[in-house]
């Protein structure tokens, strides 16, 4: 209660804390069928029982620059336990910062309650970032607690109304990201937000504000204290955008890409490495434009493929025999990335098949291409020689040659088998070493 008095009374004409404009939707453009289902029911439910209630964020954001979100964020004035009360199917989650998990049919809706603005007692680490985040506040507060102006816009679906408290608007049609109070306090309390501003810029074609931009460099090492698990969510949203060639471009020139993906600054240093990286994510891109599948496993197997075959390489120069060298070139770059992104385990499977089979795609005799072609990996893999090819690494009558391979009848797979001449040169040398009753002979003797 006190601390709610001391917010009201001195916070009362702090500047960022402001009033909003009440946009009406012959001026934002969004109409009410234009939002999700599970959206508008969310709403109206708390509504209905008192709350205010509103879609919140990055979907209002896109609806007004003409993007399908592919997400919906509800904020109310409802607590946590309150919005639990009004909808069965839901689930409290986080510690950080609690929200609520909102279940309308195939929808999940997280639903979040207005944020109060930090003071003195907000629990932070030694280098300002908040560790628990769970005060209550007013939406004008909510509002000032968020990023970017253009994050801080409030859709109505009821009245159709947009409430902008920070021009938000206005910010989206000039093409311009900019940083809802000081840059650097920000950065601060949430270092992610650097990575925001970069994902956010490449997907809406933005301008970053120049003090939007300025500290991010100076600033890069705090990334160092995020917890992996955060940062690799963070990452996967960047990565699946549908903009990554464009953001990690963007990360390069603002220096955030040292240290975020170990070893990517190394490959993007070596020309063969950057094509192969980038042919990897342009292909990405265009998978999600499409609306297609895509796999993470896939995507870190190319990023991380040439450190790979760099320690391979060095591990069979000492001796190591290929397979054992393979397995332990792959535990080393996966144990350095693990330090950085917590990359689950059955995406870290994935991206082993996937290499493992990259050798295999050489034995074109015998059974050895029948068998491959049955690994419940093939297709990720092939996919990943054809790449290999069009960088340059691989051959591309190798890549070409599976493809037929893999659509053809079994009669004609058994015409393009290669000759086994490793088999053959075994024979005549067993041959050779024999007489005709199967007796060793010496080298001088005739068979």
């Amino acid at each position: 209660m006190i601390r709610k008095l001391f917010r009201r009374v001195f916070l009362r004409g702090d500047p960022v804390r402001r009033k909003a404009e009440t946009i009406p939707a012959s001026k934002h453009g969004i109409r009410r069928d234009q939002v999700s289902p599970g959206a508008r029911r969310t709403c109206e439910a708390l509504q209905k029982h008192g709350f205010k209630a509103y879609v919140v964020g990055g979907a209002v954001r896109d609806l007004i620059a003409g993007i399908p979100p592919k997400d919906y964020d509800v904020a109310t004035n409802a607590t946590p336990d309150e919005v639990r009360g009004v909808f069965r199917r839901s689930r409290i989650i986080g510690r950080r910062f609690q929200i609520v998990h909102v279940m309308q049919g195939p929808e999940t809706l997280e639903v979040s309650t207005f944020r109060a603005a930090h003071d003195a007692d907000t629990l932070k680490d030694e280098h300002g970032r908040v560790l628990r985040d769970n005060v209550w506040g007013s939406i004008e507060e909510d509002a000032a607690r968020r990023d970017f102006t253009m994050n801080a816009l409030y859709y109505d679906p009821t009245d159709e109304v947009v409430l902008d408290f920070h021009n938000g608007v206005q910010d989206i049609q000039r093409k311009t990201l900019r940083m809802i109070g000081d840059p650097r306090a920000r950065y601060r309390e949430d270092p992610v937000r650097m990575l925001r501003a970069v994902r956010l810029a490449a997907k809406l074609d933005l301008r970053l504000d120049p003090q939007v931009q300025a500290p991010i460099r100076d600033m890069a090492d705090l990334i160092d204290n995020v917890p992996a698990a955060r940062l690799f969510d963070e990452m996967m949203k960047l990565l699946f955008s549908g903009h990554a060639v464009d953001c990690i471009r963007r990360l390069r020139d603002d220096g955030l890409h040292h240290g975020l993906l170990p070893l990517l600054d190394v490959i993007l240093e070596q020309p063969m490495g950057e094509k192969f990286v980038m042919l990897s994510l342009a292909n990405t891109d265009a998978r999600v434009r499409a609306d297609k599948s895509v796999s993470p496993g896939f995507l870190f197997a190319t990023l991380l493929w040439h450190e790979v075959l760099a320690s391979w390489e060095v591990r069979k120069k000492n001796g190591e025999p290929p397979v054992p060298a393979m397995f332990g070139a792959m535990d080393e770059v996966l144990d350095l990335q693990a330090e950085k992104l917590a990359i689950t385990k059955r995406i870290a499977s994935d991206i082993k098949d996937i290499w493992l089979l990259q050798p295999r795609f050489e034995k074109r005799a015998g059974r050895a291409p029948q068998r491959l072609i049955e690994q419940p990996r093939f297709r990720a893999a092939w996919d990943f020689l054809v790449l290999r090819a069009e960088s340059g690494e691989a051959p591309q009558e190798l890549a070409d040659w599976w493809g037929d391979f893999q659509d053809a009848s079994h009669e004609e797979r058994e015409k393009m088998l290669v000759p086994d001449t490793d088999k053959k040169r075994k024979r005549r040398s067993r041959g050779r070493g024999r007489k005709e009753g199967g007796a060793k002979v010496s080298d001088g003797d005739t068979p």
